[in-house]
């Protein structure tokens, strides 16, 4: 068994360790989606299937793997919700449930907006120090 090839993917970066130990208090179906995204293989199936349904032999080919670890790979994007399957006689298409990636999409927002506003009062508190800093300097010539 081969591994999967490692394309650039959305995810390919992201220190989903870090963003995950972060998340403690949160909905734990956020964690699941953040935690099914981790994997490389999974992103790239999630790129995929962003393009429209598939068939999981359809799936399985870009990928040097054996079909049953693929279903591994697509049974953990089921459990997160961000995957769909359905049977229709021998073949399994699966598809892409946007609302789960929007949830997700919804916490990464809402934790841009807490850190842009942190950055926000960090450089309003820098300049309020720079200000005293020069007032102050210029009292002592």
């Amino acid at each position: 068994m081969k591994n999967a090839p490692r394309a650039k993917s959305a995810c390919t970066g992201v220190q989903i360790g870090v963003l995950l130990s972060q998340m403690g208090k949160y909905d734990p179906d956020i964690q699941a989606v953040f935690q099914a995204l981790a994997d490389p293989t999974r992103c790239a199936i999630v790129a995929t299937l962003g393009q429209g349904p598939r068939t999981v032999s359809m799936l399985a080919e870009p990928f040097e793997m054996a079909l049953p670890s693929l279903m591994k790979h697509l049974a953990v994007l089921e459990r997160s919700g961000v995957v769909r399957s359905h049977k229709q006689g021998r073949i399994r298409t699966c598809e892409l449930v946007p609302e789960r990636l929007g949830q997700a999409e919804q916490w990464l927002a809402a934790q841009r907006a807490m850190w842009e506003a942190r950055a926000e009062r960090m450089v309003e508190f820098v300049e309020t120090l720079h200000r005293q800093e020069q007032a102050h300097g210029r009292r002592r010539r």
